[in-house]
């Protein structure tokens, strides 16, 4: 699947983009101005999203990799 497959399933099954899960990690402190915090483990947030959107670990990493900055909305 194509990292844009991958985030047209997640917008589709929880109703949120790229610009939500950007807000959504800050508030939950796993970001600070648009970075992920050097504590915070891949793990740490691909347990929150399972956990709190049922996405399963290749959705998971495909977000924690746009909060990371290895890929963008633009990626393939």
């Amino acid at each position: 699947m194509s990292f844009q497959g991958y985030l047209k399933t997640i917008k589709e099954k929880t109703g949120n983009g790229p610009t939500e899960f950007r807000a959504l990690a800050e508030q939950k402190g796993f970001t600070a101005n648009g970075e992920v915090k050097p504590e915070v483990k891949a793990g740490d947030i691909v347990n929150w999203l399972k956990n709190d959107f049922s996405l399963g670990q290749g959705h998971a990493m495909a977000i924690y990799a746009l909060l990371k900055g290895i890929k963008n909305e633009d990626s393939e």
